[in-house]
């Protein structure tokens, strides 16, 4: 990988997935950090953890982003390879090919006017601090943001938070529990009355994404076999659609769910790592000229994305698109995140020749 010219996209594909960065997100780092000084680029790597690198051509013109992320989720699957045009193992296209195609953009297009940056994030999969960082720090005219899409132009997702509900009773010895308040068992009618949240508060349904989901997803309780449990704690996940945010659903869902206590009990709601940001529900313009460019360079749909993504970060600052190649669920079942990911090289291409001829129409001198 001496210059742009001659950036091996699968190679470079093929290194990243063999490098196991669930839990080695330095290396993977070092990898595309090399990769770009190969390519005439230095980056550099702000305090976050996030590797940035720009192209800017002399000419005044918009600010183009090109983000994913470089994290994955575990455990490690190899890297396999075989003669059906198909690479398989952990993050091959949640998002190691959607990031091996923005970067093979990054260096080949031709930046005629205005600034091309590369913004890649370290943890998507779990805590998203690099993007929440990046949300502060950058200012665009418009985000293209690497994911498994099947090579379609997705202009909207479902934000996603998860939080607790901490059921708190009176413990008592088990062979007499009318003198304590399980709370276990009222568990039963909370997790019923999560069902109607959505009925009750909304928001409705979202004519693009939907309506939301509220998931129980773990439940804990209880110290001892022979003791009534004073607290039981369960947790959940929130699929959000607009208006709805993060910062003002646990007091409304506390409040619902506070109807349906039994007597002499309380509850309370909290999210999961409240000091990090969480994926907001977001929604661009299908008619914005970064939507339709890359629609017509890539030949895809324009659609939702299925998943909760950092676009949410970038959206409300300027158009934002999710776009990449391979999927996140097949005929068979899942794909990203599952044991069987795969992507297919040609759609790697595919998306890359899509996003360097998107940023060559809209940082044109000609424009």
């Amino acid at each position: 990988m001496a210059d742009a010219a001659t950036f091996d996209v699968d190679a470079f594909h093929r290194e990243a997935v063999e490098t196991p960065s669930h839990d080695a997100v330095d290396e993977m780092r070092d990898l595309l950090v090399d990769a770009l000084a190969d390519g005439g680029h230095e980056a550099t790597v702000d305090e976050a953890g996030n590797v940035l690198a720009s192209r800017e051509a002399a000419e005044e013109g918009p600010h183009l982003v090109l983000n994913t992320h470089i994290d994955t989720v575990p455990p490690h699957v190899p890297f396999r390879e075989g003669e059906d045009d198909v690479v398989r193992g952990r993050g091959s296209c949640d998002a190691k090919g959607p990031l091996a195609a923005l970067l093979a953009a990054f260096l080949r297009a031709d930046v005629g006017a205005g600034r091309l940056t590369l913004a890649i994030t370290p943890d998507e999969e779990t805590h998203q601090t690099g993007a929440g960082h990046l949300e502060e720090a950058l200012s665009a005219d418009g985000y293209v943001v690497g994911e498994p899409t099947d090579l379609d132009v997705c202009t909207a997702a479902r934000g996603q938070f998860e939080g607790r509900v901490t059921i708190h009773g009176e413990s008592a010895h088990a062979s007499d529990p009318a003198d304590g308040a399980n709370a276990i068992r009222a568990a039963a009618p909370i997790m019923q009355a999560m069902e109607s949240y959505s009925e009750h508060h909304g928001p409705s349904e979202h004519e693009t994404l939907g309506r939301p989901t509220l998931t129980p997803s773990m439940i804990e309780g209880g110290e001892a076999p022979n003791q009534v449990p004073a607290e039981c704690t369960i947790t959940f996940d929130r699929r959000s659609v607009p208006p709805e945010t993060s910062d003002e659903f646990p007091e409304r869902l506390e409040a619902h769910l506070g109807q349906w206590l039994p007597d002499g009990m309380s509850l309370d709601v909290s999210l999961v790592r409240p000091d990090t940001p969480f994926p907001e529900a977001f929604e661009t313009d299908r008619e914005a000229t970064l939507v339709q460019t890359l629609a017509a360079e890539s030949g895809g749909a324009v659609r939702p994305f299925g998943a909760a993504t950092e676009a949410a970060h970038f959206a409300p600052d300027a158009p934002t698109v999710v776009f990449g190649p391979g999927v996140l669920a097949d005929a068979e079942g899942a794909v990203a995140h599952s044991e069987r990911e795969y992507v297919r090289r040609s759609e790697i291409h595919a998306a890359a020749a899509a996003v360097e001829a998107t940023v060559e129409r809209l940082l044109s001198t000609s424009r």
